[in-house]
């Protein structure tokens, strides 16, 4: 088990598209993010992710990580991109480029335990093709929407050639 300690952010800003219910809580301001990223940036070990594949990942968050020296992984829902205040293909490719992880966080944003094998397929497979093909490299890590997962997923997600799987419980920040 690995007890590294993880930052999630979901996006930064003002949102550029309609967001879900209880999602604003998630969105943290930009001077906010700056400030723990310096704090971030003078600390080893604390890795970086963000979810959802919001715009903001690339406007305000690539550059502020490269301004820093640092990296996160990126892991993005393939049903919105290139949809407005989400990430569009080439943005995708760019944050790879600029040696950030890309990492699928499925197809719908929606809970992946349960899922029958047509939503599988979808979720776990053409989700994670779609972002590969915009990334323009493989992508073996996957963040379990909503955290939830259990035993049969994990075994799907190894079955599929899935290295890491990330989960995560609501915190403030």
């Amino acid at each position: 088990m690995d007890d590294t300690v993880t930052f999630c952010f979901h996006g930064i800003g003002t949102p550029g598209r309609d967001l879900e219910p209880d999602e604003d809580g998630y969105w943290v301001r930009t001077d906010r993010f700056h400030r723990i990223l310096d704090h971030l940036a003078e600390r080893s070990g604390p890795r970086i992710t963000f979810d959802d594949g919001n715009a903001s990942d690339a406007e305000i968050a690539l550059p502020a990580l490269t301004e820093r020296g640092l990296t996160a992984t990126f892991f993005i829902l393939a049903g919105r991109l290139d949809t407005p205040g989400s990430l569009t293909s080439a943005a995708v490719a760019e944050l790879r480029r600029a040696g950030m992880t890309i990492g699928t966080h499925g197809m719908n944003h929606r809970i992946w335990r349960g899922m029958t094998p047509q939503t599988r397929q979808v979720e776990l497979i053409d989700a994670r093709d779609r972002i590969a093909e915009a990334a323009g490299a493989a992508v073996d890590e996957a963040a379990c929407p909503l955290g939830g997962y259990d035993r049969r997923l994990l075994n799907d997600l190894r079955g599929l050639g899935y290295t890491r799987v990330h989960t995560s419980s609501p915190a403030p920040c």
